[in-house]
């Protein structure tokens, strides 16, 4: 009996290196791949039609005080842009940010700016109230949406709306890189930078174009948004971004990934409040893609290849695997961070990406299980197919593992 238990481990035990050895090859080949996709998209810009440029309606849902708020909202009005207007929409008369809208309107009075404020709610989704509630006041047929967190150049404008020249694009939309202070604002956004958009330009490759979007941006004409629904369809949606570029898709038209890259201001002082806004985009993002969240073991080759280390006891097959996973993860963090979305962030703290890993790897583990989420002060549900259930039982206490 006893040495059949031994067999069976020692059996167990070949298995787990065996199926460690494959998670290692397989995120090496990731790796590599990574690279090649950020540079074949970034090897030919898209072009630029100077002769292009319909007018815009921009709108800004805005929920309380963002760090930076007047900076990252008033690079919307200094477009190099002929016509557009920008349409602030909040749902508290008492909220903070009015006071800054404000300001800007007074700044630059020669811009067509207006502040919608409005407790309508159509949906569970707060946010996308804003921007129905902004729609409302749309002057102009194409659409462009954008977090009050992300900031932009005077060209912007010009150039995401180009892909819009082919009818058969339904959304345009953008990486963007962080502005941070603050040790946990770094370690985010090195992971935003090296891992989920290395894995945004791969899947464009592989999948002839992405099936989503990002609130950095989305330029959607209203023939587009009313095809799928309007924002009613999204109102109970978490990953509202995401669904603004996937029903489009499934009504027959494209999205298509700017070169344009927005910058994320991103200020992270707290650890608790990172690691929940980390999970809770997490569990958005596995039920929006359940298997494409659970292939995402794959591109974890700085945690598999430490465990591989471990379980062939510091072996020269562990280190070997180890070296060649993490120099492999460096470089494709290198020319998807530094040369590619040129972040400077990235640049100055390449070393942290291992580290990065194991945080992210740890927010995975957490992401596949638990249905609770905590936004903007709300307790939340998650269901299977992404909607947005309020918390019933109001004493219940949010966990960051549940």
């Amino acid at each position: 009996m006893a040495m059949f238990a031994s067999t069976v481990l020692t059996n167990l035990h070949l298995f787990f290196i065996t199926f460690l050895i494959i998670l290692c090859v397989l995120s090496i080949l990731f790796y590599c791949y990574a690279i090649y996709a950020a540079i074949n998209f970034f090897a030919d810009p898209q072009p630029i039609d100077l002769e292009f440029h319909p007018p815009v309606s921009i709108l800004k849902p805005i929920c309380g005080l963002d760090s930076n708020a007047y900076e990252n909202l008033a690079s919307f009005c200094q477009q190099d842009y002929p016509k557009y207007q920008i349409i602030f929409a909040v749902q508290n008369s008492e909220d903070p940010c009015i006071e800054v809208v404000e300001k800007i309107i007074y700044n630059f009075s020669e811009l067509d700016i207006s502040l919608i404020v409005s407790d309508r709610v159509i949906g569970t989704n707060l946010k996308v109230s804003n921007l129905a509630n902004a729609a409302t006041k749309a002057k102009y047929e194409i659409l462009v949406l954008a977090d009050s967190d992300i900031r932009v150049g005077t060209d912007y404008l010009q150039r995401v709306i180009q892909p819009l020249q082919d009818e058969s694009v339904g959304v345009v939309t953008c990486m963007y890189r962080s502005l941070t202070q603050g040790w946990i604002s770094i370690l985010e956004a090195i992971g935003t930078t090296t891992e989920f958009h290395a894995g945004v330009l791969v899947s464009n490759i592989k999948e002839n174009g992405i099936k989503y979007a990002f609130g950095s941006t989305i330029a959607i004409p209203k023939k587009v948004l009313e095809a799928i629904g309007g924002f009613e369809a999204i109102a109970d949606y978490l990953a509202d971004d995401f669904q603004l570029g996937y029903l489009p898709v499934q009504a027959g038209y494209k999205v298509v990934l700017s070169d344009y890259i927005v910058e994320h201001v991103q200020i992270s002082n707290n650890l608790v409040d990172a690691i929940r806004r980390q999970i809770r985009w997490a569990r958005g993002k596995r039920v929006s893609r359940p298997w494409g969240y659970v292939g995402l073991i794959f591109t974890y080759g700085v945690v598999s290849s430490l465990l591989l280390l471990i379980a062939t006891d510091g072996s020269i097959l562990g280190w070997l695997g180890l070296c060649i996973c993490w120099i492999t993860r460096l470089l494709m963090a290198w020319f998807v961070g530094t040369i590619s979305l040129k972040d400077p962030i990235v640049k100055k703290f390449l070393w942290l990406v291992p580290v990065c890993d194991l945080f992210s790897f740890a927010i995975w583990c957490f992401g596949l299980i638990g249905n609770s989420i905590e936004w903007r002060g709300q307790q939340l549900k998650l269901t299977k197919d992404g909607k947005l259930l309020v918390q019933e039982d109001k004493s219940y206490e949010l966990s960051i593992i549940n």
